[in-house]
């Protein structure tokens, strides 16, 4: 599928305030393109006061489909023609569908979505603990999810004790209705009567009161719903009390940027399984497409579809849109570049290869016939090619004089993380001696001239880089494994 639309193209997208930095246009085009489905989303911010005339403009338009994110989850529902039990349930609804009678019928796929992460990660709620920090818009969902799939108690833990109560309450109700639909009367009060119309598994909690939870004999599953640790308050987590991660046997942080919290941190340390919420984030958008284009879709997403998007989506949160390797010659590019493209399954473009190519003859011969300074042009049009086409998911292994120049470092920052792969004089002479190909080493001295020129390009490829790794007694396997760490793309 092609980015080309015509009349028969569908619309869908997210309505919310804001809406700049979200990832659901990644994971609903990819969609698109994979099943082939002519459809484009794109994101709406709509103002405070706007959201009936937006909910009634995507329906005069056509829009197939819509997300709709913070702060609408639940003041959309008035303007919805029906709404699915179970976000009726937790009164929150983030996706709606268009119906035969041309409105809307809002579903909740944060909760599928969590569900869906949680089996994929081979989670299990039955019969379990859960612990949920804070009590703010995704707590609600997460909170029945757990307790319809059968958790034994779910706690609620917030600084602000009403609002944890008042989830409690809501979803208490609402799980007991769930459970005990052919018992109410018609008033939609319970049969046993309006104070019994509750079941009891959430429990609000005071947040301070955490220690309380080590009573507990199992050990327990966590889920961090709130915004500490979000970037850029990345060392922080709302509990840092180490004892309490030793009776954390799983953890979930919903949020996803860094890619790795603290509070992931710490619960690994402690030995607990930690997951971002990247992944639920990655399946509440598939939940939304396939109740949008259900009747194009011979077979739901699979789980290889769902690994592809969701390595995107941690190219896309780190900041590394494509990796690329830079330093001198001899320093490893071309052997860690292989290592990285394979061990992530990613395209390899070196830029030496690609000019070769291009040109139809080697690099010295470029530099005898045409001089040094018309391959540096070279270079900056190769650069400029994969910035403003958009080059990624991509390992890119730079020729050494490329981040000389200050117009290739500008965007080379544009095009994703560089890596300096340092190497002393020393180690670049045992490795390249004797390379008659290499134009810049001709002549006497060569270990000299290799001082002399790493000492003129050291503060440039220093100024380039986001991440410096020592190459010397290192195996070119230990530093793509050390770039997989420091750029956050395990996965």
């Amino acid at each position: 599928m092609s980015n080309f639309t015509d009349g028969k193209t569908r619309v869908c997208g997210l309505i919310g305030n804001p809406v700049e930095h979200t990832l659901s246009p990644l994971i609903h085009n990819a969609l698109a393109r994979m099943f082939g489905i002519d459809m484009v989303y794109v994101p709406f911010k709509v103002e405070d006061g706007d959201l009936t005339d937006a909910i009634k403009g995507a329906l005069a338009l056509d829009v197939k489909g819509l997300n709709v994110t913070i702060p609408y989850k639940s003041d959309v529902i008035p303007s919805l023609e029906d709404i699915d039990p179970l976000a009726k349930g937790i009164g929150a609804v983030n996706t709606l569908v268009r119906t035969p009678n041309g409105g809307f019928k809002g579903y909740n796929t944060d909760m599928t979505g969590l569900y869906r992460a949680m089996t994929d990660d081979g989670v299990e709620l039955k019969d379990k603990t859960v612990v949920i920090l804070g009590a703010g818009g995704v707590a609600r969902p997460a909170a029945f999810l757990c307790g319809s799939k059968g958790a034994k108690k779910v706690y609620v833990l917030n600084r602000t004790f009403d609002r944890a109560r008042n989830i409690a309450d809501e979803v208490n109700r609402a799980l007991y209705n769930l459970d005990n639909e052919d018992k109410m009367t018609a008033d939609g009060l319970s049969a046993r009567g309006e104070d019994n119309n509750a079941a009891n598994v959430v429990i609000p909690m005071r947040l301070e009161d955490y220690r309380d939870l080590y009573r507990e004999e199992d050990k327990l599953i966590v889920l961090q719903c709130t915004s500490v640790g979000l970037f850029p308050d990345v060392n922080s987590a709302v509990i840092e009390d180490s004892e309490f991660y030793s009776h954390i046997s799983v953890a979930y942080d919903m949020v996803y940027r860094p890619i790795e919290t603290k509070f992931m941190k710490l619960a690994k340390e402690a030995g607990a399984a930690a997951f971002s919420g990247l992944r639920m984030l990655l399946y509440q958008g598939i939940d939304a497409f396939e109740l949008w284009f259900e009747e194009k879709m011979d077979e739901k997403v699979s789980k290889e579809q769902a690994d592809e998007i969701f390595r995107s989506l941690v190219f896309e949160v780190s900041g590394a849109s494509n990796i690329i390797l830079e330093g001198f010659m001899g320093s490893g590019k071309s052997t860690v570049s292989e290592i990285l493209a394979d061990k992530l399954g990613l395209e390899l473009l070196d830029t030496d290869a690609a000019i070769v190519e291009a040109e139809g003859r080697s690099i010295a011969d470029i530099f005898d016939k045409d001089g040094e300074e018309a391959f540096r042009d070279m270079e900056t049009g190769l650069l400029e090619t994969a910035v403003y086409e958009h080059f990624r998911e991509m390992v890119i292994s730079l020729g050494g004089g490329m981040p000389l120049r200050a117009a290739n470092r500008e965007l080379l920052k544009k095009l994703g993380k560089v890596v300096y792969l340092r190497t002393s004089p020393e180690t670049v002479y045992e490795r390249v001696k004797g390379d008659n190909a290499r134009p810049l080493l001709r002549g006497d001295d060569p270990l000299g001239k290799i001082k002399s020129m790493q000492l003129e390009r050291g503060e440039k490829y220093e100024a380039a880089a986001d991440v410096i790794i020592d190459t010397d007694d290192v195996t070119p396997m230990e530093i793509a494994d050390k770039i997989i760490e420091l750029l956050g793309l395990s996965f």
